[in-house]
């Protein structure tokens, strides 16, 4: 991001020229941006988002600590469960893209995780009853069958996950007004439902809505790249024109204010 203290030699010519200067230099940087992974480091400073109040990654850590063998189901770059201080004896974790699983890998296999490629809606490439704790954070969907297949009996899966109409201000600002199964969709009480069909029992079961802020356009191009389903298809190139609208507003009136929705569900295969 550009420095604009006081100190900051301006370039010549008109506030709209700089302001086009501006805009065209926040989305070059943030287009070419590395996107991999799930650390969003790169927005220190420039988006701010509310962290659910059950502290997830505190959350699975002592479960982890408990466990004799667990399970990261879409674990990205392996973030979340690198950050936790102890692993159970036997620990995977599947990811299906490329780019996030190389990561994965050399974050968590020196830990003595096994790091597996799944692919994108197939089965869970693990015996029955594997694993006595199944977490994931932010899955793109979640196959309960699955997760209930290779749950130990007694065991559980401990999961946060996108809501319904998450950050839909920035859906709705770039592709109009969503109808209103779109909104509904990740409902929790749904997720609840198939839960059970599956047959395990929710046990718990909460969500927040949660302010987001972004205070540059290359912030939104970033975001936008990095988390792709919040604008389907979204293109630097082929939005460029509601960029500029956005970047005009941010300008003018602050920083644009979403909503991000996150529900948290623990469910326990019985015994």
């Amino acid at each position: 991001m550009a420095d604009t203290s006081p100190d900051t030699p301006r370039a010549p010519g008109t506030g709209e020229e700089r302001g086009a200067a501006d805009f065209a230099a926040l989305v070059a940087e943030a287009a070419a941006a590395p996107v991999e992974g799930w650390d969003f480091s790169w927005l220190a400073g420039r988006a701010t988002e509310e962290r659910p109040s059950w502290g997830y990654s505190r959350l699975i850590a002592d479960r982890l600590a408990r466990a004799e063998s667990a399970l990261d189901i879409d674990t990205g770059g392996g973030e979340v469960l690198g950050e936790a201080p102890v692993l159970p004896p036997r620990t995977a974790a599947t990811e299906s893209w490329p780019p996030n699983l190389a990561r994965a890998a050399a974050r968590l296999r020196p830990r003595g995780a096994a790091v597996v490629a799944t692919g994108e809606g197939a089965p869970l490439p693990f015996a029955d009853s594997a694993f006595d704790l199944v977490v994931s954070r932010h899955p793109v969907a979640t196959d309960w069958a699955e997760v209930a297949r290779v749950l130990r009996p007694g065991g559980t899966y401990l999961s946060q996950q996108v809501g319904p109409a998450s950050v839909f201000e920035l859906t709705e600002f770039f592709l109009g007004p969503q109808p209103p199964e779109v909104r509904a969709r990740r409902n929790p009480d749904a997720a609840r439902a198939a839960a059970v069909a599956a047959g395990l029992e929710v046990v718990d079961l909460r969500m927040e809505r949660l302010r987001m802020r972004f205070h540059d356009i290359g912030a939104v191009v970033y975001f936008l790249r990095k988390v792709v389903w919040i604008v389907p298809g979204f293109d630097p190139a082929a939005h460029r024109d509601r960029l500029r609208e956005l970047h005009e507003r941010i300008r003018a009136q602050g920083p644009f204010t979403a909503h991000s929705t996150r529900f948290l569900i623990e469910a326990r295969k019985p015994r």
